[in-house]
């Protein structure tokens, strides 16, 4: 990665700007909250927040901060482990803030409580992080997970892959374990192994970009040594399967 000095000069910028960064947008989103906070309680089950137990930095668990999009008892319901599109655990409002991902806004405030950095691994939970290879394991929660990271970029419409799959009459904790898991591994060694403020600035931009344009491949042409992306990482590909 970098010599320790620089290691420890980059992790200070990186926690004073995402401070300041997290602090000044939770006050320039505090309407918008304050819009959805009204909206879930006046709809679904009236819950406005999800806390659910993720891996953090240096291994450590924590809770993560989401918009309420489904159901408070969905883990019961059905026996389902894995979210897919027109999931019906899924309430009316809750499927715009997942497809728009302001689901993920709230993130924020575990920015400002130093639980996650604005661009970093995402924090997967327990058992998800149990299925990468032990030295993906190892390395992954160096640097605080974010809000967003060149996994979440590569992975912005998981659930329509995995949905895809399911559609074919397949098991989706299969294609988790054979396709998604490994290629999402590789890029969180590929961001341990090149993290940086100039990098992070970029997956920022990138971020933002996304959401302008949702199919861009700019990932790929601004990150050219980027692990490549399996077919079976696409929808075409997973035709194939």
């Amino acid at each position: 990665m970098k010599r320790t000095g620089s290691v420890s000069a980059y992790s200070f910028l990186k926690r004073a700007l995402d401070l300041l960064l997290s602090l000044f947008g939770l006050l320039l989103l505090s309407p918008l909250f304050l819009v959805i906070i009204i909206i879930l309680k006046l709809t679904g089950e009236g819950e406005v927040f999800y806390l659910q137990k993720r891996m953090g930095f240096n291994n450590q668990t924590f809770f993560i901060y989401k918009f309420a999009t489904m159901l408070k008892d969905s883990p019961n319901i059905g026996g389902k482990t894995v979210t897919v599109r027109n999931d019906p655990r899924i309430t009316k409002f809750g499927k715009l803030l997942r497809m728009t991902k302001i689901n993920e806004l709230p993130q924020i405030i575990n920015v400002v409580k130093g639980d996650m950095a604005l661009v970093g691994p995402r924090p997967l939970l327990v058992a998800s992080f149990k299925k990468y290879s032990l030295e993906v394991q190892n390395v992954i929660y160096k640097n605080r997970p974010g809000i967003t990271g060149i996994g979440s970029l590569i992975f912005r419409d998981e659930e329509l892959l995995v949905s895809t799959y399911k559609e074919l009459g397949k098991d989706p904790l299969v294609y988790y374990k054979t396709y998604i898991y490994p290629y999402k591994g590789a890029l969180e060694q590929w961001y341990y192994n090149h993290c940086s403020l100039h990098v992070d600035f970029k997956i920022l931009f990138l971020t933002f970009w996304s959401l302008v344009s949702p199919n861009s491949e700019l990932v790929y042409k601004t990150f050219k040594n980027l692990p490549s992306k399996p077919e079976s990482l696409t929808v075409a590909g997973i035709k194939k399967l």
